[in-house]
């Protein structure tokens, strides 16, 4: 094998996950409820990769069956990647089970270090603007600000924005708006047909959305905790 042949490269990447929170220890209740929301849309949920969210099962006096969660979700087609917000034991089942520990908390002194960061470089916020149309398959991802689409946006395109989302067209993919955690970024478009529609991790699908406003103007935003879609 010659030494100059480079086998691989090591990138950091932008992908999205569906992350399921749990709010009870009862794993049937789960496969209750998740199964009819999979079956109204087979085609989306179909080989997803999920992560799990333990926060809200992890009360005192309850005992969440970790192995069995996990089972119930491969027997529902859903692909658990990873867990967060666990307990160490829950930790423990899930390197021995093959999936990733997410972390939100970075270390105390990278903490530190990225507060120093910021108050010697104050964050510049910036919009980004694409002119021409968003074709299936293309990714945009707008950082540290908003994300302006001047054009059609077609199935399988996904649109990602710390901030805003602008579509001055049709929106038919998934539009993906305050992906830091900013619940008061909103997604605003002039015909929605999209695919999935999030604000900060909240989100629904082309089913839920085609009942509340299909192929009209409508902006979608979060109120009183829910995500919402309204007419403009």
């Amino acid at each position: 094998m010659s030494i100059d042949l480079v086998a691989f490269q090591l990138k950091g990447g932008l992908f999205t996950l569906t992350t399921l929170q749990i709010f009870t220890a009862d794993i049937e209740a789960v496969k209750e409820q998740l199964l009819a929301k999979v079956q109204q849309a087979p085609n989306f949920f179909h080989h997803a990769p999920i992560v799990l969210d333990l926060r809200i099962a992890n009360q005192p006096n309850s005992t969440l069956d970790f192995a069995r969660l996990k089972a119930t979700l491969e027997e529902l087609k859903l692909i658990p990647v990873g867990i967060r917000n666990a307990t160490q034991e829950q930790m423990q089942a899930a390197i021995r089970s093959g999936l990733a520990i997410l972390r939100d908390t970075p270390d105390p002194r990278e903490k530190e270090r990225l507060s120093t960061a910021a108050q010697i470089a104050p964050k510049t916020i910036t919009s980004k603007i694409i002119t021409t149309p968003v074709r299936s398959g293309q990714q945009i991802y707008a950082p540290d600000g908003d994300l302006i689409i001047i054009n059609q946006v077609s199935h399988g395109a996904e649109l990602i924005a710390d901030g805003n989302i602008h579509v001055y067209g049709a929106l038919r993919g998934r539009a993906l708006a305050g992906i830091n955690g900013n619940q008061k970024a909103r997604i605003f478009c002039q015909s929605l047909e999209a695919e999935l529609v999030s604000v900060a991790g909240s989100y629904k699908i082309s089913e839920d959305i085609e009942r509340h406003a299909w192929k009209i103007a409508a902006q979608i935003h979060i109120k009183d905790d829910r995500l919402q879609i309204t007419t403009l």
